[in-house]
């Protein structure tokens, strides 16, 4: 018995086993995640405000974690920060039951595909190294969490008058560009005294120490509508004992040896080449301490204007040495030249001299050497002889009182220097050591 073949049997054979295949094995359902996602994205508007009601605000919360300060340029009046910055706000076209996604209460969304507030920092001139972070979270109630690291560089009026005992207080605004406040309203995510006090993201192993992030709301008024701002002002202050170390404390000494050259005779020449060595050191030091010293065009360190004037009175009293030194040696060579010409006569083959101290006194010295010309041998000779020699003791008597006058009144002129130098050493010192209680006070 041979079975002919029947294609249309086969057929309804196969079908009847496919049948079977499709009830034993479920369909396959899509993820919960995809359907959730494609849900909320589908009809989603990203350019519209996430309100029903177009009256009400949207009110973003803020947040500010102040990790480093990695720069301080007083120069350029710049600040560079690294912060963690959070904001939070809710979106009414994003919320959903958790039942009907397998519980699924919280997810990501690409933050381009969403509504974002347009906050930004009023001082910011530049971001650097900072992360993009291209996803949110996002709840079930519709509550969006942006979090982000950035470094920020804004500017700053940083005073460097007291350094290196200085304290900065730098402000970072957050407000929106284009919404006003009836639109976009900002609030604080957590307690003012919370982010005062807060200091546990801070990296306290820098040069700068984090004092305190004090917050304020307010509203600003501008032509265009009234904007909300949130204003978080970072206070830092700069930890100065490697610059106790390295300026202030050699400064100080460097003015000690400075005032101990007073004690040098006035007249001593070494006294000149202490005071020039000195001087070299003081030239060094402040080309080191210029490279140290924080340079602004707003102020200058106090502790540079009180090296300077230093400076100013080594320079003083170098000065005046010198011209003293001068002005006696003018007086010791005259007063070793003045008894040969005056005692030989016309015996020069140069002819007659004219003598400064001849000049000092009044006396012509062609009429004292005239009188030497009369024939010697004779009484008139001798007189004449013993008068010039009275009119000389007349003229050296009377340089040197004016000598002495000179020296007396250079003197008195050093002990003020010196005095003014001391006090002006001890305001320096008795400064520094206010400014650095006020510092440790802070």
């Amino acid at each position: 018995f041979v079975r002919s073949y029947n294609p249309i049997e086969e057929v309804s054979v196969a079908l009847r086993s496919t049948e079977i295949l499709a009830i034993d094995m479920p369909h396959p359902r899509n993820p919960a995640l995809y359907r959730l996602t494609k849900q909320l994205l589908q009809k989603y508007h990203k350019a519209v405000r996430p309100v029903h009601d177009w009256t009400e605000a949207t009110t973003v919360y803020l947040d500010v974690f102040v990790h480093a300060i990695l720069d301080v340029d007083a120069q350029n009046q710049k600040l560079k920060t690294s912060i963690w910055y959070h904001e939070v706000w809710d979106d009414e076209f994003l919320s959903w039951t958790p039942s009907m996604f397998d519980e699924i209460r919280e997810i990501s969304l690409p933050l381009s595909d969403i509504w974002a507030p347009d906050i930004i920092i009023n001082e910011l001139v530049d971001i650097e190294g900072s992360p993009d972070l291209p996803y949110v979270y996002v709840n079930s109630s519709g509550t969006i969490k942006n979090s982000k690291p950035i470094q920020v560089v804004s500017t700053c009026g940083l005073e460097t008058y007291t350094f290196p005992f200085d304290i900065q207080n730098c402000s970072l605004t957050f407000s929106s560009v284009l919404h006003t406040v009836q639109d976009v309203n900002l609030a604080f995510l957590r307690s003012r005294e919370d982010i005062k006090h807060d200091k546990k993201e801070f990296l306290n192993d820098s040069e700068w120490e984090l004092l305190s992030v004090s917050s304020t709301y307010s509203i600003l008024q501008s032509s265009a509508g009234d904007f909300a701002q949130i204003q978080f002002n970072v206070v830092i202050r700069r930890r100065p004992l490697v610059y106790v170390v390295s300026l202030l404390i050699p400064s100080i000494f460097l003015m000690l040896v400075d005032l101990g050259s007073f004690y040098l005779p006035p007249t001593c020449r070494i006294r000149i080449v202490f005071k020039s060595s000195v001087l070299v050191g003081y030239t060094v030091f402040r080309v080191n301490m210029s490279d140290e010293m924080p340079r602004s065009a707003l102020s200058t360190p106090l502790i540079g204007v009180f090296f300077t004037v230093c400076m100013a009175f080594l320079v003083i009293s170098l000065f005046k040495s010198i011209l003293l030194v001068r002005f006696l040696h003018d007086e010791w060579s005259h007063g070793q030249e003045w008894p040969l010409l005056c005692l030989r006569g016309d015996t020069d083959a140069d002819g007659p001299r004219m003598d400064p101290r001849a000049q000092l006194a009044g006396v012509p010295e062609p009429l004292i050497c005239r009188e030497h010309q009369v024939q010697p041998g004779s009484l008139k000779e001798v007189w004449f002889q013993l008068k010039s020699i009275s009119t000389y003791f007349q003229t050296w008597e009377q340089a040197d009182r004016q000598g002495v006058k000179w020296l007396a009144l250079l003197e008195r002129f050093d002990r003020l220097l010196f005095q003014a130098y001391a006090v002006m050493l001890g305001l320096y010192t008795v400064t520094l050591c206010s400014l650095w209680a006020l510092w440790g006070s802070s």
